[in-house]
């Protein structure tokens, strides 16, 4: 079966952005994760997000939720292409729309120069090569055909035994609007985090549409992962964003898009950056009421799908916070979409 995704529905002018849940930790607490996939079902989320995990294995933990009977769509933001062969990665993602019966986000990076040069022995020297050619092939296997492809990282002549299963959208994180270019060529989603609204619709909407429209398809969808928390008595937000954000503020490639989106961020000095952060609204703190607000601005700035991160809560007052958050946010945002419509 033809699993590429489509998106006539998902591009249409006025649509509100849908409402996913990033859970923000590599899984180790299993019981907690379950609590965040409750809340996916409990309040109809959209998908439930989960990066790349070095403790419990995404899928792995994914596939533990379909055990415990919490089957909610599933979506990687984002797994490391340098941890599997393009063959590994279709089987484990067609294995999450089989075991959730949803259709599935298999979302990918490159990740940092120094880890794939730990695992691979060298870094990528075109991290865009890298990302076409791994999302190229996976499309092909689990659009079931028997793959001949020798590229410059991925090489294949094989194929899967076909079943029919829910569809998988292949995915690709991105910051900057030349990695938004690849992604338009390849992609179906495009992945993007601790990027400012006004960025993605200046910089990486406008890549998107060009890189696929060099190829001849639709442009990719946009779900941004957006950090964000409520307004309560004694928080710090400058502190939430810390806890949640200090290692991509002390990374260059973050640091550099930031900067590119007139954010004052420097890698020296990650506790300012997380102050420029909630400045700016890149960590978006208020009441539910106007976290809404600012998450509906990215719609409008062509986001099809907004995860909320409640990263920092989560980190600094525990999981029951973080998702009183969740649904007090989910809560306002539902109620200002029926006021729209």
């Amino acid at each position: 079966m033809t699993t590429t995704a489509t998106h006539t529905e998902d591009s249409m002018a006025g649509t509100p952005p849908r409402l996913s849940l990033m859970y923000p930790l590599m899984a180790h607490d299993l019981d907690q994760l379950a609590a965040f996939a409750e809340a996916v079902r409990e309040l109809a989320l959209h998908r439930l997000y989960m990066g790349q995990s070095l403790v419990v294995d995404t899928h792995q933990a994914f596939a533990h939720l379909a055990g415990r009977g919490i089957r909610v769509p599933a979506g990687t933001s984002v797994a490391l292409t340098a941890l599997r062969h393009p063959l590994d990665a279709a089987v484990q993602a067609r294995s999450l729309a089989l075991l959730t019966g949803e259709p599935c986000v298999a979302g990918f990076s490159t990740g940092d120069p120094a880890f794939v040069a730990s695992v691979r022995g060298r870094p990528y020297e075109s991290p865009r090569t890298a990302v076409a050619e791994y999302l190229t092939v996976m499309r092909r296997l689990l659009d079931g055909e028997v793959v001949d492809f020798q590229g410059r990282y991925v090489r294949i002549d094989d194929g899967l035994l076909q079943v029919p299963h829910p569809p998988v959208s292949l995915g690709v994180g991105v910051l900057r609007p030349r990695m938004a270019c690849t992604a338009g060529q390849v992609a179906d989603v495009a992945i993007t985090l601790l990027t400012p609204a006004g960025y993605l619709r200046e910089q990486i909407v406008p890549a998107l549409a060009r890189g696929a429209a060099s190829r001849g398809r639709a442009a990719p969808t946009v779900t941004a992962i957006v950090p964000c928390a409520v307004r309560r008595p004694g928080r710090d937000p400058r502190k939430l964003a810390f806890a949640a954000h200090e290692l991509h503020l002390g990374g260059e490639h973050y640091a550099a898009m930031l900067r590119s989106s007139g954010v004052d961020v420097d890698v020296s000095d990650p506790w300012a950056g997380a102050g420029a952060l909630v400045d700016a609204g890149v960590f978006v703190h208020g009441t539910p009421e106007e976290v809404a607000e600012h998450l509906t601005g990215y719609g409008e700035s062509g986001a099809t799908e907004i995860a909320l991160s409640c990263a920092g809560v989560l980190l600094t007052e525990g999981p029951e916070a973080a998702l009183a958050d969740v649904r007090a946010i989910a809560e306002a945002m539902r109620d200002r979409t029926a006021r729209v419509r």
